[in-house]
Formats: C-alpha cells, sequence, structure tokens
C-alpha cells in the first residue's frame, strides 16, 4: 500500500463560529438541509452490476490509494478576496494557503464559489524519487457560485475542465513561479468509457506514481447524491474487498489472579461493526475476531504502540477462513457502517473477477453503442487476458494533464485541449497513535477481563 497523505493546512477549530459558517455556507451553496459532509459514496461491486453497466452509460476511472477530500473555494463577492479550504470525511475544515483559482471569463477575476470532489495522492516519481503532493479533481458540485448537483455527469465534468481546470492551468503556464508556493499540485483524474476498462488496467494503472484500489465506476446520467449512490460502483478483485471495524482486545485473565488480566498472553482480537450514533455517541457491537498469528503479536508488542479501540481495516482470507489486517485507518473516526458492512460481504461472497470484467466489455460496448443508435463493435481476435497492442490506444500522455513545477526557467507546456470525454502485498500498514484512541468498555466482556 502506499502511504496515506497528510492533509495540509491550519485546521478550523471544530465548533468554532468559523467552522459553523463553512459549513452553513456548504449546506447552502449545496441546497442541502444540513451540515454533514456533502461527498457521495460508492456502493460495492457485485456480479448484478455488470447487468447494470451493460444497461446504462457508466465512466471508469482507476480508484486512488489517497485520502478522500472536497475542496472548498470561498469567494467574497463583495471584496473578491478568495479562501480554500480542504474538507476531510470528518468534515473538518483545513485552511490552505498559496492557492489562487482564475475565473473562466476574466483571469483577473477570481472564481467565485466553488466545491469540488477529489482525493490527495503521494506520487513519487519513478526515476528521481521526488514525492509531490497532488490533488486530483474527478467531480464537482458547484462551480462558480452555481450548483451542478442535478446535472449528469458528463455536464458536471465539463464544467469541472473548463470552468475549474483550464483557466487555472493557464495561469499556472503564464505565471510558473506561481506553483512555487502552492501546498500541492492540481489536477483532473482521467475518466473512460466503462467499456475502456482493458485501457484503464493496462496503461492508465501502469502509468500511476502512487497506489490503486480498484475500479470506481460513475453513472452518467444520474445526479451528484450526497451520501451513498447506489449509481457509483466501486470494484476491487474479490479478494482485495476490505472492511473497516473498532479493534477491542479481550486477554485472559492472569494464572491464579482471575480478577487480574494477563497482557503479556495473545488476546482475542474482537472486530466490532459501528451501528451508528445513540445521542452523538458511537455504538458499536461485535461482529467476529481478527486472526494474528504469533508473529505478528510479537511484532505489535515490540512497537509499543496501544492498538485497541482503533479503526482496523481488514481482508477475508479465503483459504484460512479468517479476517485478516490490512492497516489502520488513521483517517476515519468510524468503522464502516454495519449496513455497509453487510453490502461488501455480499461483494466478497459474489465478487467478480478481473477476467469476467474484461470479458464482458464487448457486450457493454455493443449496449452502448445501441443505445446512440450506432453498429455494435467486433472486438480483434485475441484473449482478453493479453494486453492488447499498443498501436489499439493512443499513445499515453502525460497521465496528469497539470503541468509539472518549473525546474530552471523552463516554459511549461500549455494546458491540453479538452475533448469530450478523456480516454481517459505487503498489506501492514504503519503503527502510529490514534487521535481517536482510548481504552474503554466494560472491564468483562464474556468471561475475559480485557
Amino acid at each position: 500500500m502506499s502511504p496515506t497523505p497528510d492533509i495540509p493546512g491550519e485546521l478550523v477549530p471544530r465548533n468554532s463560529d468559523h467552522e459553523i459558517w463553512l459549513k452553513t455556507h456548504v449546506a447552502r451553496l449545496c441546497g442541502m438541509d444540513h451540515e454533514r459532509f456533502p461527498g457521495s459514496q460508492p456502493v460495492s461491486f457485485g456480479t448484478k452490476d455488470l447487468d447494470k453497466l451493460e444497461s446504462q452509460d457508466y465512466w471508469v476511472c482507476e480508484k486512488s490509494d489517497g485520502v478522500r477530500v472536497l475542496m472548498l473555494i470561498q469567494t467574497d463577492l463583495d471584496t473578491n478576496a478568495q479562501a480554500v479550504f480542504l474538507i476531510d470525511r470528518h468534515n473538518t475544515y483545513r485552511v490552505q494557503t498559496g492557492l489562487f483559482f482564475p475565473h473562466h471569463e476574466n483571469p483577473m477575476m477570481p472564481l467565485r464559489n466553488t466545491i469540488l470532489d477529489g482525493e490527495l495522492v503521494l506520487d513519487e516519481d519513478p526515476a528521481t524519487h521526488q514525492v509531490t503532493l497532488r490533488f486530483l479533481a474527478f467531480d464537482c458540485l458547484v462551480v462558480d457560485d452555481q450548483n451542478v448537483m442535478s446535472r449528469t455527469l458528463d455536464k458536471r465534468y465539463g464544467r469541472l475542465k473548463e470552468w475549474f481546470y483550464k483557466p487555472y492551468s493557464k495561469m499556472i503556464f503564464d505565471h510558473p513561479h506561481v506553483a512555487q508556493s502552492q501546498p500541492f499540485q492540481v489536477a483532473v483524474k482521467d475518466i473512460s468509457f466503462s467499456y475502456h476498462v482493458e485501457k484503464v488496467f493496462n496503461v492508465d494503472i501502469p502509468a500511476l506514481q502512487h497506489g490503486n484500489d480498484g475500479l470506481i465506476y460513475t453513472c452518467v446520467n444520474t445526479p451528484y447524491v450526497p451520501g451513498t449512490d447506489q449509481n457509483i460502483l466501486k470494484w476491487k478483485p474479490p479478494s482485495e474487498n476490505s472492511i473497516d471495524f473498532k479493534l477491542v482486545l479481550r486477554f485472559p485473565p492472569m494464572p491464579g489472579h482471575p480478577s487480574e488480566s494477563d497482557y503479556s498472553q495473545k488476546p482475542i482480537f474482537g472486530l466490532h461493526v459501528w451501528c451508528g450514533d445513540e445521542r452523538g455517541v458511537p455504538r458499536y457491537e461485535p461482529f467476529d475476531v481478527m486472526y494474528v498469528d504469533d508473529l505478528e503479536w510479537e511484532k505489535i508488542k515490540l512497537s509499543g504502540e496501544q492498538i485497541d479501540d482503533r479503526i482496523v481495516e481488514v481482508h477475508w482470507d479465503p483459504a484460512k477462513a479468517h479476517w485478516r489486517m490490512m492497516r489502520f485507518r488513521e483517517d476515519k473516526p468510524n468503522g464502516n457502517h454495519r449496513n455497509v458492512v453487510e453490502n461488501i460481504i455480499q461483494s466478497i461472497a459474489d465478487g467478480v473477477e478481473k477476467d469476467a470484467l474484461l470479458a464482458r466489455s464487448n457486450n457493454i460496448r455493443n449496449a452502448w453503442k445501441a443505445r446512440q443508435g450506432q453498429p455494435p463493435h467486433q472486438p480483434p481476435p485475441q484473449s482478453s487476458s493479453r494486453p492488447p497492442p499498443q498501436s489499439e490506444y493512443p499513445p499515453p500522455q502525460s497521465h496528469y494533464p497539470h503541468p509539472p513545477l518549473p525546474s530552471g526557467g523552463t516554459r511549461l507546456p500549455p494546458a491540453p485541449e479538452l475533448t469530450q470525454v478523456p480516454e481517459v502485498e505487503i498489506r501492514y500498514g504503519p503503527i502510529s497513535t490514534s487521535k481517536w484512541s482510548k481504552v474503554s468498555g466494560p472491564k468483562m466482556v464474556l468471561g475475559m477481563y480485557r
């Protein structure tokens, strides 16, 4: 797994007047009657979703292994002062400095209120090993004071490219020194037609400079929906589907001293599922246990870090029939909700392998063309498991249309012309101190002391 980037910027104090105003401002821009995180969330991909890809138009892109954030560009229309914030999934806000986004009609004026959906990734150049923090935008909720959530994805993506990215990219090209003060680079994510998934596997993903965590399919003809959206599908190989639980340790009693816990022994690694909040307090229920072998337990003890009451990401090992640890999720205050867990488990049981996804591509293409009144496509006589000839796809350009940071005064290339649709494991993470970690709960559970 690639390292998880830290979100830059100064944290807006929780429950401060500033944060309350920002949340009210975002809710108003999005037309929401609540002040929760307005981002959409995908559902896990299952066998039935192959029919959905065939019956509806979807776009597909790689799912980056990064941190999901929204970008808020807040502009005071009286003073034309512009402020930029990143909003994480905890609905906390961080002020960004060194960024400016010009207006698409008059670059001397600031872009007005805008909310973008994207993710932060750490890209490592394979030649120089230089690490660069990037924000990859893939959708938008509001652009230049206009709410576009009710519009279809193709319209939203076009607005993202034309109104947000194109004038910004030109500004960087005309004034390359501006990029030096930015806390991160900005780019727009490549998106392809759903039947070009082979290109995503064979061209896009190998060109990445950050980790990949599967695919995201998004329906073209549906609006942007805050919260869980049944029209956004997250695909992973069944063996890599993961779930976030709260890890709760249960230690056996000391021999001869049943009232004391024996912390030298390996505990039971309980996985508790989040069942929502009750009067503002997260409610968890026991779900299952995680398997940790003796060597792993010794490494955990040597680390000296507390792991109790932390959010842990696990995957199901079908060979051993138990849950295995992947990493701790310091970016999440709670595990997956019980309903989400049930859906993911169904996806694990009813998962779709890569070969099955590729084998369906021609049918998906023909169905798409039929909806547009075009003749069906005849695929070349080759195995879907082999990479296609390079000539089948256009020569890959830079994965990011964003011009690189200037070096030695070299003039940067112009932004690429826009098209309607761009053609677009050791699994253990480091153990670190959790912001939300605390030992809690009853001392005795099921006859065992913690």
